[in-house]
């Protein structure tokens, strides 16, 4: 199990616990009682421990002793140093029954040792999975696992000191490398600096402060919309926010809030109208994937307190109802913060209606209460509209034109309230290449294209405008030029509901047409009209067009010069 896999397996593996009160059962002497909800967290936060720990190797005479697996049994640092991150919340926390708990920290201990002993001689650990020798993900552990012994030392287990000790060097030595490791993306500098800044709390080191302030001087990626330079609004833009959380409260940065602030006002447009957040012009491997808000909980909560900002806290009301305990993966921040157990400020309504623009980021997003759309460029995916729980996640269109017809923009153009995509496409033949430039020995590559006339150019432009009505959108597309080209756009739906007024088109998996008048998808209560169609031929597989996903697709097909209007509700 790597760095990414722990929050999305504990939300599965611990969401099943029902969020009742415990404040009967907190001990009297606890100066400041958990709220329920937290206490609520604790108790999903048991059942990870215990499922952890049943991944632990305790063979006394093997090597791997108190080292973890993973799903593929592999033994790896990043499941070994999750049983320490959350045993430090069970331990510390008077509802758990892991309060304490000596057997817990024996195990935890064994597993301190391991991560030493696997320790690489320069301080950094391995991501089995793609990286070696790695600055960054010794930093993804580190943070937390600084976190881990703030909880475990102020817990007052009986043995404690002994854990810790063996903790602290491990994270001491990986403090050498995050003192002079090199990254790979840019929120690495930022997952370092975090690092830094918790060992520098823990054991105030000038060389840690060296690094942080290098790392910043290269200033925060922040785009004019408020985004991060990845793009990657699931993993990396929440992931950015809490380090720079971090960092300001630790080295007494109160400016690099703001990026935070700007951040987090930026992802309101960017929820969905089911509590879902906007992915589709992510630059990380999260682009397009369903997620929810879970990861944002932590910074609008902090900032919604600090700030006593209401828009915040009700982004985290709205965190709290769509994605409930999946905020238990980030119980140690809560816990090792008693401010942000205060109760929230009084909430202020969100923005559901509205049409906003994010140039930088090439996306507009359209939201009416409880149907959204959004327009994307620089991507195969253009356009998706979500109503209620029913998704279409994708409209794409393509021609078999020369192989290279799959419609893609690089810029929205807004004219008034109509938005305007435009592909011009070349296909040329090649003349017989100069004599001067023959190669001797034939080699068709020693003889390019480029070097060669081109003849019969045949062109295709294809405009798509894309505008608002009074129930929903419009797409009208337009395709000029060579004739007789096929084509079809595709509307892909989310798996798992139920399509109507479709024909489904033999030997393939879950490919339809609509051939004319209204189709309809229906999922959970939700549905979404789409039509009228048009079914000229059957051919959905055009060369040079992308393959069809794994989702129903629904297929409208035709010929160049092509023109058709589809509109959804």
């Amino acid at each position: 199990m790597d760095r990414r896999e722990f929050v999305s397996a504990s939300a599965l593996a611990l969401c099943s616990i029902p969020a009742v009160s415990f404040s009967a059962i907190l001990p009297k002497f606890y100066v400041d009682p958990m709220p329920d909800w937290l206490v609520a967290l604790v108790a999903q936060n048991d059942l990870g421990i215990a499922s952890l720990r049943s991944y632990q190797v305790k063979n006394q005479g093997d090597q791997a002793l108190g080292g973890l697996k993973d799903g593929y049994d592999i033994l790896n640092p990043h499941s070994t140093a999750a049983l320490i991150q959350w045993g430090a919340c069970g331990l510390f926390s008077p509802t758990s029954k892991f309060y304490k708990s000596t057997d817990l920290l024996a195990d935890m201990d064994l597993a301190a040792k391991y991560l030493v002993k696997t320790q690489h001689a320069d301080g950094t650990i391995d991501l089995l999975s793609t990286n070696f020798h790695s600055t960054p993900d010794t930093g993804f552990l580190v943070k937390r696992l600084a976190m881990a012994y703030t909880l475990i030392e102020k817990s007052g287990t009986p043995g404690a000191d002994k854990m810790l000790l063996n903790l602290k060097t491990f994270l001491l030595r990986a403090g050498d490398a995050l003192s002079v490791g090199g990254i790979h993306t840019p929120n690495h500098r930022w997952v370092v600096s975090a690092a830094l800044t918790k060992l520098n709390e823990l054991w105030p080191n000038p060389k840690y402060v060296a690094r942080i302030e290098q790392w910043l001087g290269e200033h925060i990626d922040m785009d004019k919309d408020g985004q991060f330079n990845e793009k990657s609004t699931f993993i990396y833009s929440s992931l950015t926010d809490r380090l720079l959380i971090t960092i300001s409260k630790g080295v007494k940065k109160p400016e690099l809030l703001d990026y935070v602030r700007k951040n987090l006002d930026m992802t309101m447009f960017y929820v969905h109208p089911n509590g879902e957040v906007v992915t589709d012009a992510s630059g990380r491997q999260d682009k397009a994937v369903i997620g929810t808000l879970e990861n944002y909980y932590y910074p609008y909560r902090y900032l919604a307190i600090k700030d006593q900002n209401g828009e915040y806290a009700a982004m985290c009301k709205l965190i709290e109802k769509t994605a409930g305990l999946k905020t238990g993966g980030f119980l140690d921040y809560l816990l090792t913060d008693n401010t942000l157990w205060q109760n929230l400020p009084g909430e202020k309504p969100l923005l559901l209606n509205y049409v906003k623009t994010f140039p930088n980021s090439g996306l507009v997003r359209i939201r009416r209460n409880n149907w959204d759309s959004t327009l994307i460029a620089n991507n195969p995916v253009w356009f998706t509209f979500m109503k209620g729980s029913a998704v279409l996640q994708g409209v794409r269109f393509a021609s078999s034109f020369f192989g290279k017809g799959q419609f893609q923009f690089e810029k929205l153009n807004q004219n008034g309230n109509v938005w305007e995509l435009i592909q011009k496409l070349d296909g040329p033949y090649y003349q017989p290449i100069a004599k001067d430039k023959i190669s001797a020995d034939g080699d068709w590559e020693k003889m390019p294209r480029t070097d060669r006339p081109q003849s019969e150019v045949q062109h295709l432009e294809t405009k798509v405008m894309i505008k608002e009505t009074s129930d929903g959108m419009e797409i009208e597309i337009t395709t000029n030029g060579t004739e007789r080209v096929p084509a079809a756009l595709e509307l892909i739906f989310r798996p798992g509901g139920e399509l109507k007024g479709v024909t489904k088109i033999e030997n393939t998996k879950d490919s339809w047409l609509l051939k004319e008048g209204t189709g309809s998808y229906n999922f959970g209560g939700g549905t979404i009209s789409f039509g009228p169609g048009l079914g000229l031929h059957k051919n959905v597989a055009l060369r040079g067009a992308l393959p069809a996903m794994e989702a129903p697709t629904v297929f409208l097909t035709g010929f160049t010069p092509f023109k058709h209007t589809i509109r959804f509700s």
